[in-house]
């Protein structure tokens, strides 16, 4: 598996830099989209 970039914080956390983004999964779709992105790698989902 390929590293994925982090970005730093203002707190010194990191997040990595590529993330999933949910907006306009639909919401009956949306817990399977979001373990098919952890299965291929994701680790930052965008929920907002």
């Amino acid at each position: 598996m390929t590293a994925v970039p982090t970005i730093e914080m203002n707190t010194g956390r990191a997040i990595p830099q590529l993330g999933y983004g949910t907006y306009q999964v639909a919401p009956e779709e949306t817990k399977d989209a979001v373990l098919a992105a952890f299965e291929v790698g994701y680790r930052h989902i965008d929920t907002a």
